[in-house]
């Protein structure tokens, strides 16, 4: 009893589907057989209204001359003339039923497969939809919950259990993030003292006389130097992880003219050729055209792409500025020798560097603009164009 009890509660989809077929099926079998009692029904009545004066109702008698049951039979000599408009009614009549039994038998199909799917798939469906939505839009605060027992209630279930499992998992590294932050800037801290003892120690070191003496000093001076240029590099990294993008009206032709600066100022310094382009449409002296956005991350992140392009160059370095699908596109190019394949997969992570003597570059310049453009809405694409490096990146236009 149980059982049966469970079975009619919570059927599978199989069985609901058979269900709804066999329930369906039978209403379109008793559809059929009373479209034939009708139509039996309109032709008898039509005929009898069109049998000639000389018909009688002749019924069966039993040896006493009592009449049996039924109608009795109509019989005639004469033959009843029915007019045109009749002989088409019983036409039709004759060829309805034959007609509407499969017209009949697909409506109840279709009948049968919409409320099949309205009453055990369209809702946990909806479900499911909102819930991949939401978890690719990284929202994980709600709840898939279908309280059924079928199949659509088990995934309902396991997507739950992903769900809640993905939850944990943001937690958790939100809490490791938390905590590397902590640490970073605890360690950019506490590595500012020593450093400036190690660094007048060094400098007393270099003002003495003896030359191994000197030697040794500028040697520790140069790698306390570099542990500076570290510590500033992890405070100014936590920074930015923090900072949200402010946007802001600006007009295209000055945004263009400041970043041509940066582009010729960066590329001077180490005597490289540099070529601008401005594809913005609008960017004419006779029309203004205004963009909506965090003008300070779009110059930072021109500055690193150009600075990283203009050290990989071996003679040119090219800026290209331009608008895609409400993006602003700021794409960077070298005639250098372009990313090597590690680096094409690891450029943009905090402290990989290309580079086997880095010096004060620490790996950070790429991984500055990804972050810059993340926060911005857009992204940063790295790619090799066989005759060197190209950096695209881009913001989003509010």
């Amino acid at each position: 009893m149980d059982r049966i009890k469970q079975f009619l509660k919570r059927p599978s989809l199989r069985r609901s589907i058979v269900s709804y077929i066999t329930a369906f099926t039978l209403l379109a079998l008793l559809l059929i057989f009373l479209t034939f009692q009708v139509c039996d029904l309109l032709d008898t009545r039509i005929r009898e209204k069109n049998q000639p004066a000389s018909w009688g109702r002749y019924y069966l008698t039993d040896e006493d001359g009592n009449r049996l049951g039924g109608e009795g039979i109509l019989i005639s000599r004469d033959i009843p003339v029915l007019s045109e408009r009749d002989e088409r009614l019983l036409s039709a009549l004759r060829v309805l039923p034959a007609l509407l039994a499969p017209v009949w038998s697909a409506l109840c199909i279709l009948a049968a497969a919409l409320l099949f799917y309205r009453k055990k798939l369209k809702t946990p469906l909806g479900l499911l939809q909102n819930a991949s939505a939401r978890i690719s839009a990284d929202d994980l605060d709600f709840h898939v919950d279908w309280p059924s027992g079928d199949e659509m209630g088990r995934l309902c279930a396991s997507f739950e259990k992903m769900r809640a499992a993905l939850w944990e998992n943001h937690l958790t590294m939100s809490r490791q993030l938390e905590e590397r932050k902590c640490l970073n800037a605890a360690f950019a801290h506490d590595l500012r003292t020593p450093l400036t003892v190690l660094k007048g120690h060094g400098e007393m070191l270099e003002a003495r006389p003896e030359p191994d003496v000197q030697k040794a000093a500028a040697a520790i001076l140069r790698q306390v130097t570099r542990l500076e240029h570290y510590a500033d590099s992890m405070h100014r990294l936590q920074r930015l992880e923090e900072t949200a993008p402010l946007p802001r009206p600006v007009e295209a032709a000055a945004l263009a003219a400041g970043l041509e600066d940066s582009g010729r100022t960066i590329c001077g310094q180490r005597e490289k050729s540099f070529r601008f382009e401005n594809r913005l449409s609008g960017s004419a002296p006779d029309a203004v055209r205004v963009l909506k956005l965090d003008a300070d991350f779009v110059s930072q992140v021109c500055l690193n792409l150009l600075d990283n392009a203009a050290r990989f160059a071996r003679s040119a370095v090219g800026l290209t500025l331009s608008e895609a699908d409400g993006f602003l596109l700021l794409t960077a190019g070298d005639d250098g020798p372009g990313f090597t394949p590690e680096a094409l997969r690891r450029a943009d992570e905090p402290y990989f560097s290309a580079e086997k003597a880095a010096g004060k570059h620490f790996g950070l310049g790429l991984y500055i603009c990804r972050l810059l453009c993340e926060r911005h809405g857009g992204f940063l694409k790295l790619e090799n164009t066989g005759d060197g490096a190209l950096a695209t990146a881009a913001f989003r236009l509010l």
